[in-house]
């Protein structure tokens, strides 16, 4: 017994430190560490190098807390007043977003014969984006006060509310439940969706107080507390664990959700590392190579259509092009909600083994095409307005030798490739500085 658990602490150290090697290691490369986080368990997984033999029992628990922990700072992050306006700002684009993204799961569920409970799962792996990583991405590349902004939010804000109902669907289609128990279960959650957003608007200093203390100790404790007694409830009810956190996270509100953010992100970043390591733990680096043309193409497909949600969304809002590019290219990343929800399929035994793999590399070339697309399409937009003013002086020449009175058009052209976002504002004057 003591030389097992000798072994068990030899292990889930090695864990914890090589995690924190990939976490630097991302930080360095300007990447999300959910992708590190995912080799690192394909690395100690089944058919991977290393398998790990003596933590299993403490990383399955401890993944499941991390995925209780996103859940309720995600929550935290809005308000109900703030989910409310957002639904009614986004509505429009948080539909379209569902219909071009959701599709290509669907689509590719159906061509592989994972049926109907495989293009479900498939739908929601491919139709969500990660708010961590895009808030992380706004915040490194300073666009947080930025024009389209605020449309890339509402947006997520709606994706947020759209997984409030998904996810008990989800779950009661991976149950095996019939059509009248799927009802009743989507009931129940959107009852407590609604109860929770009415409770939250004109009670929720009352759910902050029951948590508050100005003792840290205290606060942690309740905190942790209440999240798995909702999170156990919930599941109990047939409704996801993780929208009981969600919702418990809107109802807590001002001071109070910003100090439980501060406490709780270090046991987040610590649970939910050991949920992404589980994932990885749980697929078998051989079955990748199969799928992998299928995730490649899920990726260009999906980051197609991503940005061409931002776009428009962004274009409604008034912003420019500079800002309507901004906005597409951050709502590409996927993370954690894509990860959870095939972790949900997975562990349910309702899709076969290649759905692991189909979502584990999938979610890898997103976490790493989004943090890239956002950093690049500023320059790459000035590089292809530069080659377009780069013509302008050979036109120039050209309409004084046709003289076909062009001349001034062509040195107005001129003028302003001096600076590329005054092209935009010129084409657009309802539209304010992109910068």
């Amino acid at each position: 017994m003591e030389h097992e658990t000798a072994l068990a602490l030899i292990q889930l150290g090695a864990v914890f430190f090589g995690l924190g090697l990939l976490g630097r290691l991302a930080a360095r490369i300007g990447l999300s560490p959910i992708p590190l986080y995912l080799l690192g368990g394909l690395v100690f997984g089944s058919g991977g190098l290393v398998q790990l033999g003596h933590v299993d029992n403490f990383i399955h628990l401890a993944s499941e807390i991390g995925v209780v922990l996103l859940l309720l700072l995600l929550g935290l992050e809005y308000s109900a007043p703030e989910l409310v306006t957002g639904l009614r700002r986004s509505w429009a684009a948080g539909v379209l977003d569902v219909v071009l993204n959701a599709t290509p799961g669907v689509l590719v569920a159906f061509a592989l014969g994972w049926g109907v409970t495989g293009a479900i799962a498939m739908a929601g792996v491919t139709y969500i984006s990660s708010s961590g990583i895009v808030a992380k991405v706004l915040n490194d590349l300073g666009r947080l006060g930025n024009r389209e902004t605020p449309v890339v939010l509402s947006i997520l804000v709606f994706e947020d509310l759209v997984m409030a109902g998904y996810l008990p669907v989800l779950t009661a289609v991976l149950a095996g439940v019939g059509f009248v128990a799927g009802l009743k279960t989507l009931g129940i959650a959107l009852l407590a969706v609604t109860v929770v957003l009415v409770v939250a608007l004109r009670y929720g200093r009352f759910v902050s107080a029951i948590v508050h203390s100005e003792d840290r100790e205290i606060f942690l404790l309740k905190l942790l507390g209440s999240a798995l007694l909702v999170a156990g409830v919930a599941s109990a009810v047939q409704v996801s664990a993780a929208v009981g956190a969600f919702l418990l996270g809107i109802a807590i509100s001002d001071s109070t959700a910003h100090n439980a953010t501060k406490i709780l992100e270090p046991l987040r970043d610590l649970f939910a590392a050991m949920f992404f390591v589980l994932f990885g733990l749980t697929t078998d680096p051989k079955s990748i190579p199969p799928v992998l043309a299928w995730a490649c193409l899920l990726a260009v497909v999906t980051t197609a259509t991503k940005v061409a949600t931002g776009w428009w969304a962004a274009k409604r809002a008034g912003a420019g092009r500079y800002g309507r590019a901004r906005a597409g290219t951050a709502l590409v990343a996927h993370g954690e909600f894509s990860i959870v929800i095939a972790g949900l399929a997975v562990s349910a035994g309702a899709v076969p083994d290649e759905f692991a793999a189909l979502a584990t590399t999938y979610v890898l070339l997103m976490a790493i095409l989004g943090p890239i697309a956002s950093r690049v399409v500023e320059p790459l937009l000035g590089v292809l307005q530069r080659r377009k003013t780069s013509a302008a002086p050979a036109t120039v020449e050209a309409a004084k030798q046709l003289g076909t009175g062009q001349e001034a058009d062509s040195a107005k052209q001129v003028d302003l490739s001096k600076e590329p976002d005054a092209v935009v504002r010129e084409s657009n004057p309802r539209t304010t500085s992109d910068q």
